[in-house]
């Protein structure tokens, strides 16, 4: 009957989706990858954090700019008692430029730097989550074929009851209520199969939206990946690895350095400036100054100011704290449901074994006249739950890898060996970090973008 019940679910599942080529769980992990829409999100994020650094490296430059006006005014010269009237037009050109903050440019290009490598850590949490999420499809989609299967093989073992039964009673050998028993328990098994039906159809639809396409026939799972020996082994990882973590981290060292920030805040500016201009009178001015500035009394937002940055440090460095404990308890909590699954994978087949031995014998009894047609249904029903369970146990230990993975900040392309590009993060961060206008950085830089858009 197994093999039966095996052949019965390939069917079931090629019926479902014809292709000529079965999918690996490698293919749907590069398929959910390069159509997610949430890793393609956050990319944009990053780049947005990336051009935070360009405007900040962007303050370190001279601003350079022009002013063309034009409009009547009316004039008296110093030696000359007579008014000068007329249109007159006025060409400007100007520059400036901060010579010294007291570190106030130089903290916010490393502020925007740290944000841009927590943004990073933030991307690598989303790629685990769609990886996640494709694995979890692909084993539903196996999960749910195989049940109906089995649900479509307990239609046909109950048909076959129902007409034992049948021809039983024409016999006078038993009642009408034993047909009337096999009766509803068809009814149950043909309900039972289109719920069966309508979780894989469901299944097939969270593949679809974790992979970006219908499952075709897929193949089986794969062995899954190794493990650390120890759950103290995993959370010593995590620990060190979760993107949680390290983008925790950073934000600690973003609220340091917003304290730094405002510090310097306190402090003067040097600022340089250089103009020249010249009007349809002919006459043609040109300064050069230097302009020392410093606010002497804010009315207390200053210090307000820092006494905030410093707030935000105290509460960066608790969300830090927290992170450990967050990670440290996902560890824990996934490779305790893993043992779990493993223990129900081995209770299930001992049940499988315990049951099929009771089915075959009242089956056989049942031949002889010492079993009714409810104890043989009864039995046939205990068999075919343990088997849902117990496919339902495989899958969630296997599963259940993933899960210690994800936790462990180790569910990546890189880390499963998937051999396809990723997104570069430092690609556009190279090609922009320096401010490019128009030069071959701009071209580089529109190159990339380019890709990005294909």
């Amino acid at each position: 009957m197994r093999n039966i019940l095996g052949m019965a679910a390939v069917a079931a599942f090629v019926v479902a989706a014809p292709v000529a080529q079965a999918e690996t769980l490698t293919d749907a992990f590069i398929s959910a990858y390069r159509n997610s829409n949430l890793i393609d999100k956050q990319a944009a994020v990053l780049r947005a954090a990336d051009e935070d650094v360009a405007q900040a490296v962007a303050t370190l430059r001279p601003v350079v700019e022009y002013t063309l006006s034009s409009g009547w005014g009316r004039s008296q010269p110093a030696d000359n008692a007579k008014f000068v009237s007329g249109w007159r037009t006025t060409f400007e050109l100007s520059a400036s430029m901060m010579l010294f903050d007291f570190g106030r440019r130089a903290i916010g290009i490393e502020l925007r730097k740290e944000t841009v490598l927590a943004t990073r850590e933030a991307l690598k949490n989303i790629e685990q989550e769609v990886l996640f999420a494709a694995v979890s499809a692909y084993v539903d989609v196996q999960v749910q074929s195989q049940i109906v299967g089995l649900r479509q093989s307990n239609v046909r073992l109950v048909t076959q009851e129902l007409r034992a039964a049948q021809d039983r009673f024409d016999v006078g050998e038993i009642t009408r209520t034993d047909v009337s028993i096999a009766e509803a328990r068809l009814a149950a098994a043909r309900a039972a199969l289109a719920v069966a039906e309508g979780n894989l159809m469901i299944a097939r639809e969270s593949y679809k939206a974790a992979t970006g396409s219908y499952p075709g026939a897929l193949k089986a799972l794969p062995k899954a990946p190794s493990l650390p020996k120890s759950m103290e082994a995993a959370r010593a990882v995590a620990l060190k690895t979760h993107p949680s973590i390290l983008q925790a981290q950073r934000g600690v060292t973003i609220r340091e350095l917003g304290i730094e920030a405002a510090k310097a805040d306190f402090m003067p500016t040097v600022t340089a400036g250089l103009s020249a201009s010249k009007n349809s009178f002919g006459v043609n001015d040109q300064s050069f100054g230097l302009n020392l500035n410093q606010e002497i009394y804010s009315g207390g937002s200053k210090a307000s100011v820092l006494r905030q940055a410093i707030a935000n440090r105290d509460g960066a460095r608790a969300d830090l704290a927290q992170a450990g404990v967050a990670i440290s308890e996902g560890v824990g909590a996934t490779w305790s449901n893993l043992a779990m699954a493993n223990a129900q994978v081995q209770a299930g087949d001992r049940q499988i074994r315990a049951a099929q031995t009771a089915f075959d014998g009242v089956r056989e009894e049942a031949s002889l006249g010492a079993r009714t047609t409810l104890d043989v249904l009864n039995a046939e029903q205990e068999l075919l739950d343990a088997r849902v369970t117990r496919i339902q146990a495989e899958a969630q230990r296997y599963l259940g890898v993933y899960a210690v993975l994800r936790t462990m900040g180790l569910l990546t392309v890189e880390h499963l060996g998937l051999g396809i590009p990723t997104y570069d993060p430092a690609q556009y961060y190279n090609a922009v970090k320096n401010a490019p206008v128009h030069s071959k950085q701009g071209a580089k830089l529109d190159r990339i973008l380019g890709k990005i858009g294909n």
